[in-house]
């Protein structure tokens, strides 16, 4: 049955909206569609998980940010995600909904690349943003959460790698959601054409512990036949925000696409990631780590589908949940009919530091071809005293020891986090949740 919500904002207001940024027609009226669907459609419902009371609806839909002059002025938490020492060359600071910084390689900007906001790629790329946006990934009516993004739009970045160029440099976005009450409807789009490859990483962060917002992000990965993308994240959202957060990749032949993720949202959460194995051939690493703690809510959903033959998906999950925090780890592979030779692996661990914890983990695996390759595991569990027992026999404390476990436990995916700074950040974001 469909939840009735009334959505905080109206045709006049969407038209307005989308005329003072000067966009063009079909992104206007794919806007309107959207906002038509919207009260419509239902809510998603992730497994073993009820958002029918969360708040999606109760936000402040725009704010200015003001522009920055040096990196330095930037708070020491938005410093911590760079390299004093090494700043970067492709990097763009959104400061609630205006680009506060952007700066993109010379060199880059010669080969063809574009990364830039999604409104100026609107007004100037519009042909190459219509021909994904909002196509292949991710559909506007899919439920009532993707069709609300699609109508309040407000916004995220474009990411385009033309034919065979290579990015050695990551990218780096910053999305700073800075007004406490300000809804992030981030877009992001990533499209990388046949033969060329690039590392992306983007941060979110906010600071509002009392105030209640939304971030409804959707993000769209293309990677086209032999093309490769790393994508890596911290999603770091203050209690006050409830947070929706849908990743999805297509691989066509050849091509890989590679999720680093690290889900350390302070409030009610879902989050969901799938990558479709369009290509024979095709390639995917999924990797999140997650920590949550106080009453928070999370849930979260991997999954690889496999339609090309000799597709390989690999799923790896780690969590650690204290205090009343309750998690929902799910990891689906699925291979269809016809890829043959394919193979789905996944795994999903929970930590709990705390008897109120509560962690989930389910792994599935649908299989319609028989000539594959398939395998998953799961656990969920306490600090094994044994590990605790062995580190504290050699002079190292309780809580010490602890830290060392916990740490190692996330490594795997940490680790693969491309840009140091913000490898480095994480570490110290996971730090501060769980002491």
């Amino acid at each position: 049955m469909t939840v009735e919500t009334k959505l905080p904002y109206n045709k006049e207001y969407i038209e307005q909206f989308s005329k003072e940024r000067n966009e063009p027609q079909w992104m206007l009226d794919l806007r309107l569609q959207a906002l038509n669907n919207a009260e419509k459609l239902e809510l998603p419902k992730p497994d073993k998980t009820k958002i029918g009371k969360w708040n999606f609806t109760e936000f402040k839909h725009t704010a200015k940010g003001e522009e920055i002059t040096s990196l330095q002025d930037l708070p020491v938490e938005l410093q911590e995600y760079l390299d004093e020492n090494n700043l970067p060359e492709n990097l763009l600071i959104q400061r609630n909904h205006s680009v506060a910084h952007s700066t993109l390689s010379k060199e880059l900007e010669d080969k063809g690349v574009i990364f830039t906001d999604i409104f100026t790629a609107l007004q100037y790329h519009g042909d190459l943003v219509q021909h994904y946006y909002m196509k292949d990934a991710v559909s506007v009516d899919e439920h009532r959460l993707t069709a609300m993004h699609a109508a309040l739009m407000n916004g995220g970045v474009f990411v385009y790698i033309p034919k065979n160029v290579v990015v050695e440099a990551p990218l780096q976005a910053i999305f700073w959601q800075e007004d406490p009450e300000l809804s992030i409807f981030n877009h992001v789009l990533v499209v990388a054409e046949q033969g060329s490859s690039v590392t992306y990483v983007e941060n979110y962060i906010s600071h509002n512990e009392n105030e209640s917002t939304v971030a409804n992000i959707v993000t769209e990965v293309i990677a086209q036949d032999n093309a490769k993308v790393s994508f890596g994240a911290v999603d770091n959202f203050a209690a006050g925000t409830t947070a929706y957060n849908n990743r999805r990749g297509v691989a066509y032949r050849d091509a890989t696409i590679e999720w680093a993720l690290g889900q350390m949202n302070e409030g009610n959460t879902v989050s969901e990631n799938i990558t479709h194995l369009v290509g024979e051939n095709s390639l995917s690493n999924a990797k999140t780590v997650s920590v949550g703690r106080g009453k928070q809510t999370q849930n979260f959903t991997a999954k690889i589908v496999h339609f090309g033959k000799n597709s390989e998906g690999y799923i790896l999950q780690h969590g650690v949940m204290k205090e009343g925090a309750t998690s929902i780890f799910n990891g689906i592979g699925k291979i269809e009919h016809g890829a043959s030779k394919s193979n789905a692996e996944q795994e999903s661990r929970v930590l709990m530091l705390s008897e109120k914890a509560r962690g989930d983990a389910n792994p599935i695996l649908l299989i319609d071809e028989d000539d594959v390759t398939a395998g998953h595991a799961a656990s969920v569990g306490r600090v094994d005293p044994l590990q605790l027992y062995y580190l504290m026999s050699r002079g190292i404390t309780q809580e010490e020891a602890e830290r060392l476990i916990i740490h190692g436990f996330l490594a795997p995916v940490v680790n693969q986090l491309p840009i140091e700074a913000v490898k480095n950040q994480l570490t110290q974001v996971i730090e501060r949740k769980v002491y």
